[in-house]
């Protein structure tokens, strides 16, 4: 990350398709060019092996509190007691991390959530696990990630540099996705074979991993970025710098319908195995493994994309909700299952074209409130949706309460698609190109010279 303005710090015209400038423009001829970054790579190698712990610990997590209870409500609780410190602390916690420095802070948060996934492991191997001391660990982990997202996130622009961005982006995505594809998996046949403890012991051991990879690296070879001093009303400073760009403030508050009501998979396909299959933890296993894989394909596709354009962003949410609700109506296990690839394709199409059109429109310098800000709305609507559709999935059935989550994503989607449009001076065009039918958006001024003279 370099220090200056950010790539489009001021409203870009035409939000939908604003290309960056020329000094920041994503390269598109190599899907893994910035690994060739050492200190990148160390980060990504890292990652690697403690997103599998991470998702270890995700499936160990859910199915232990499903055993324990026999609720969707509980899992669902467990998961907004995780998240409901990013929602109440996570602007805080941007602020913080536009003061700090971004490696050492990291050294302590990665180093926190190792201890508190080592504690819940002697609490489970021991046979003195109770459905609070979930609770409490998973409010733990939220604790840390208040910090150690917005500065996990802002810390990938000082490894790169603006340029390769995009890129980097979007193989962090497919870092964590593919660790979805292992993680699982081996959840599933250690809390089959042996229990949930050794998932949990698992991931508290990987954290080595990132933190020496942290350790490693060169510090002269960081992208300097001027850090935010100490002083007062910096919080409202980014809630205003936020609010006052459309090309920021709706893509966030799209995401806060999505992440809330529609991205709950914890509770949903943990109640699609258990209540509608029958299947166990298999088949959540399963379900979970597969969805990765359509994410890693979304990941790597938006690796090759040279931009990353709004109204990609609105496509992929519609059509993310849109499959939601086919799902929810799926009569067979193979056909739900089947059905989790593209959901993993379009979801995570709608995170990473999120995630870099923020960060590329922010000057690096807010650049941890406004991911701050981002996170808290993407994640820390988790509290506020999961118990809700936790409490549908237990009253309606795991059917309806799918179905639900996937509308809320679509109307959201069309709805702030039409406002982007408007803001963006733009009208929707529909005509044939090539022998096919198009719909897109245009210019108004560029509508109205095709439009026959009267």
């Amino acid at each position: 990350m370099s220090s200056g303005p950010g790539a489009a710090s001021a409203p870009a015209p035409d939000p939908h398709d604003s290309p960056p400038t020329s000094d920041t423009r994503p390269r598109k001829s190599s899907m893994f060019s910035s690994l060739k970054v050492r200190n990148y790579r160390l980060f990504f190698m890292g990652q690697v092996v403690s997103n599998i712990g991470t998702w270890m610990q995700r499936i160990a997590q859910d199915w232990l509190v499903l055993s324990l209870t026999g609720s969707s409500a509980a899992v669902g609780i467990t998961t907004a007691l995780q998240f409901l410190p990013m929602l109440l602390f996570g602007l805080y916690g941007g602020v913080l991390v536009d003061r700090l420095r971004k490696r050492p802070t990291l050294l302590v948060t990665q180093s926190a959530m190792a201890l508190t996934a080592l504690a819940l492991a002697v609490a489970v191997l021991t046979g003195h696990v109770q459905v609070w001391h979930v609770y409490v660990a998973a409010f733990a982990v939220g604790l840390a990630t208040v910090v150690d997202n917005p500065a996990r996130q802002s810390f990938v622009s000082e490894l790169v540099g603006p340029r390769q961005l995009q890129n980097a982006v979007s193989l962090n995505s497919a870092n964590f996705q593919s660790a979805r594809l292992v993680g699982p998996a081996v959840a599933g046949i250690l809390i089959t074979g042996v229990g949930t403890g050794y998932a949990f012991l698992f991931n508290g051991l990987s954290f080595i991993a990132p933190l020496t990879g942290l350790l490693l690296m060169r510090a002269r070879e960081l992208h300097v970025v001027e850090r935010a001093p100490r002083g007062k009303g910096q919080l409202r400073e980014g809630v205003r710098y936020v609010t006052g760009r459309p090309e920021l403030i709706w893509p966030i508050v799209l995401v806060g319908f999505v992440g809330t009501f529609a991205f709950n998979f914890p509770v949903y396909l943990s109640a699609f195995a258990d209540d509608v299959f029958h299947a166990g933890a298999g088949a959540y296993s399963m379900f979970n493994t597969l969805m990765a894989v359509g994410s890693v394909a979304g990941a790597l596709l938006a690796a090759r994309r040279g931009t990353a354009r709004l109204r990609l962003l609105i496509a992929a949410a519609l059509v993310f909700g849109a499959l939601e609700i086919v799902a929810a109506t799926t009569p067979t296990l193979w056909m739900f299952a089947l059905l989790m690839v593209p959901l993993g394709l379009f979801g995570m199409t709608v995170n990473v074209t999120t995630n870099t059109s923020i960060q590329m429109s922010t000057d690096p310098a807010m650049r941890g409130r406004v991911m701050a800000l981002y996170m808290m709305v993407f994640l820390g609507g988790s509290p506020v949706g999961a118990p809700i559709v936790g409490w549908i999935t237990d009253t309606y059935g795991a059917r309806v309460g799918l179905a639900a989550g996937g509308a809320v994503a679509a109307v959201a989607a069309a709805v702030i698609g039409l406002i982007l449009a408007r803001v963006g001076n733009l009208r929707l065009s529909v005509g044939w190109h090539r022998g096919h039918p198009r719909v897109r958006f245009v210019p108004r001024e560029h509508q109205e010279e095709l439009a026959p003279a009267a």
